[in-house]
């Protein structure tokens, strides 16, 4: 698991367009100390890698003379970074700093003075007081995704000492005068190169960003940037395009998203406006693909149901039906005429749709002879819930209004159908529409990103998602 798929949060596409947002994300300071964490754990392991090569020279060294000393063999044996912090520089991008941090080392010393003398023995060296500061920066890539880069890194030693094991004193003043500063230059090369190292491994985490999202056969959505993110102390807000488009054919809706801001919430770590710009691009969108159509047969009716789709069922009620065509089953086309309009008020979540039922007799030849269109419609009442990092929901039905369209089977009361189409939307064409919608649409996300400690608020034009984030491998 690695620190830069959480950065990676923070860093979706540089936006080149101007539209306004369909889908806005906002990353708290509690969301930045969840990727230190994982960053901590992931530089650990990058700065466990510092190799120091074999040390050997000459120096004179007072009042011994001229020794040739050699250091072979160094290996870190521990190395911890008690102390770090990540943050945000308003306006520019992300600061990660670590302090205090030590390292461990053992090796093997040998040296050779008066030409003849050898001596040789082990040692152990801690480095402490290591601090290391780094900016991240963030472009585009060539296909469009975002690319970050190490922008500027700096790191310290404050003190090195050593214990040889074997020896006489005069190696620690050997070691304070020359070896010290070849071992800080030594480590001091390697810390900012290996920092860059494991920043670039984000990339291809980076490029895994559902920018254009698979919904199902129908529709894909595009969580592209859409402006700038706006960095400021505590959090960065993303702009997202969050529309949705037919697979194979983009069109665009006959509307536009309004602006909308998050309110100022930093008890989770993520949080995701949906507008209802995004909610009837989809509406829009399914129903261009003819997905809002639906065929019903008797068949789809429970047994248990008293009313049948047959022309003795819908006789009782407009008896030239059951004369022109006796003891023949029907078949209805539920059709929208236009894409369902979905509206967030506080607290509510509220859909109304415009459609037609059209009745058809079933003739022994399986020709469709039509009976009646009806105008109907229908309002429902949503409720919105995420399921792993996915927005999914259900409806239930408010109220249904319904005018004779045509009839080709003479006038009839049309109230006089009421139950019959009540029971059609409730036992299948309702639990027909929350099958999809349980399915879901999904959300930005990378890699294997989990929600959790999720709520969903329904504000005024947008819903809320506040939730946390864990990545699981």
């Amino acid at each position: 698991m690695s620190l830069w798929r959480v950065l990676a949060l923070l860093m979706l596409l540089p936006a080149t367009q101007t539209t306004n947002a369909g889908v806005k994300v906002r990353i708290t300071q509690k969301g930045l100390d969840y990727g230190r964490q994982i960053a901590i754990a992931t530089l650990l392991e990058k700065l466990k890698t510092i190799k120091v090569p074999d040390l050997s020279g000459a120096e004179k060294v007072s009042p011994i003379g001229k020794v040739q000393y050699s250091l072979t063999g160094i290996q870190i044996t521990a190395l911890g970074l008690p102390k770090s912090a990540v943050g945000l520089v308003p306006g520019t991008g992300i600061s990660l700093s670590i302090g205090q941090a030590y390292i461990r080392m053992h090796g093997n010393w040998k040296v050779q003075y008066l030409h003849i003398v050898k001596d040789s023995g082990s040692f152990d060296l801690f480095v402490n007081g290591l601090a290391i500061t780094s900016g991240i920066g963030l472009k585009s890539d060539e296909t469009g995704r975002p690319e970050v880069n190490i922008a500027s890194c700096a790191d310290s030693i404050s003190s090195a000492s050593v214990k040889f094991r074997g020896g006489a004193s005069w190696l620690y003043s050997l070691f304070s005068s020359y070896i010290d500063k070849a071992i800080r230059d030594t480590l001091q090369k390697q810390i900012c190169p290996l920092v860059a190292a494991g920043i670039s491994e984000v990339n291809p985490h980076l490029k895994t960003l559902n920018v254009l999202a698979k919904v199902d056969k129908y529709a894909v959505v595009e969580y592209s940037m859409v402006q700038s993110p706006v960095i400021t102390q505590s959090s960065i807000d993303f702009s997202l395009k969050g529309e949705f488009y037919s697979i194979g054919k983009r069109k665009e809706p006959p509307f536009s998203a309004k602006t909308f801001s998050l309110p100022p919430l930093a008890s989770n770590m993520l949080y995701i406006g949906v507008s209802e710009f995004t909610a009837n691009s989809a509406g829009f969108t399914y129903n261009n693909a003819g997905a809002l159509s639906l065929f019903i047969t008797d068949d789809m009716i429970p047994p248990s149901s008293p009313i049948r789709l047959n022309t003795r069922t819908f006789g009782a009620f407009i008896p030239q039906i059951a004369k022109r065509y006796p003891r023949m089953m029907m078949k209805l086309l539920v059709k929208m005429v236009k894409a369902p309009s979905i509206t967030f008020q506080q607290n509510i979540t509220t859909i109304q749709a415009s459609g037609t039922i059209t009745a058809y007799a079933i003739q022994p030849n399986t020709t469709l002879s039509p009976l009646f269109i009806l105008n109907v419609g229908v309002s429902f009442s949503s409720l919105v819930y995420v399921t792993g990092v996915k927005l999914s929901g259900t409806v239930s039905l408010n109220k249904m209004d319904m005018t004779l369209g045509q009839s080709y089977v003479g006038p009839f009361q049309v109230k006089s159908l009421d139950k019959i189409v009540l029971m059609v939307l409730k036992m299948v064409v309702i639990p027909k529409v929350n099958a999809r919608l349980q399915q879901g649409f999904p959300l930005p996300s990378i890699g294997k990103m989990n929600l959790v400690n999720t709520r969903v608020q329904v504000l005024k034009d947008f819903m809320l998602i506040g939730t946390d984030v864990q990545f699981t491998g």
